[in-house]
């Protein structure tokens, strides 16, 4: 009776033995140097699903956590060349995803900012670029005269403001991608380091929704997708492509338009 008993013992054994590495791939002990941004993209996650996974408001981490690493969106297969937008996906998660870059995804399907809306289909391979253009779902068009042109340069300043929208002044201090303690990401998922031309600001949510269209005097048209500790009430904080500009901006009081 004894043989019998071993061998089950035995196969027991070997059903943990496997059984162990399918629940160690769903976390990650966090090791010293270890950012949200770098563990997201090492397990093909983004940094939000990780957030949500463990219940974090922050993106601060400490060395022996043990983090569960949520469920990423499948990556599209190779012979995909396109991708069709979801409720909740954000442009760096479909990169990603993709394995592509944010100003990869905007070249190809000439988009001029990070909004994205349920349904819009995008090239996400540069050889389908020019037959998704033509039937991806545009953002809302620009009008000939009243709303400001972008200018294709280095500065800032912009001459025309928008007629319409709701306006207000407030005191706007600026950032950089690579400030101390930032990882790259926004609040809302955009990857700032993959293009820091980008036009992004951080806001109080209760004063300026996320994701609105935000006209900011001598600044330009710019998304809110960002949040910040100091950032509350009134305040903005203006995302620049350098330190140099951004401590040359100091701390300003601006007119905004929220557009939308």
């Amino acid at each position: 009776m004894k043989k019998p008993l071993l061998t089950l013992t035995a196969l027991a054994g070997l059903s943990l033995g496997v059984a162990a590495p399918a629940s160690a791939a769903s976390t990650h002990t966090v090791q010293s140097g270890d950012t949200l941004y770098r563990i997201a993209v090492n397990n093909n996650v983004s940094v939000n699903d990780i957030k949500q996974a463990n219940g974090l408001n922050s993106n601060m981490i400490y060395p022996n956590q043990v983090l569960k690493l949520g469920k990423a969106e499948a990556k599209a297969s190779n012979s995909s060349n396109t991708y069709t937008v979801k409720s909740g996906d954000t442009l760096y998660r479909i990169a990603t995803n993709n394995g592509v870059t944010v100003n990869q995804l905007m070249t190809w399907n000439g988009l001029s900012s990070d909004l994205i809306f349920p349904g819009q289909q995008f090239a996400v391979k540069g050889a389908a670029a020019a037959s998704v253009a033509n039937n991806a779902p545009a953002a809302k068009p620009k009008a000939s005269t009243s709303t400001p042109v972008t200018k294709q340069s280095t500065s800032t300043t912009q001459t025309q403001a928008p007629a319409s929208g709701k306006t207000m002044t407030v005191e706007a201090t600026a950032y950089t991608p690579y400030c101390a303690g930032c990882s790259g990401i926004t609040a809302t998922g955009i990857d700032v380091r993959s293009n820091p031309n980008q036009k992004v600001i951080a806001v109080d949510p209760s004063v300026i929704p996320l994701g609105s269209k935000v006209y900011v005097e001598g600044y330009g048209e710019a998304i809110a997708g960002d949040t910040g500790g100091a950032i509350k009430g009134n305040k903005i904080d203006l995302l620049m492509p350098t330190q140099e500009q951004a401590i040359q901006f100091g701390r300003q009081s601006v007119k905004i338009t929220v557009l939308n």
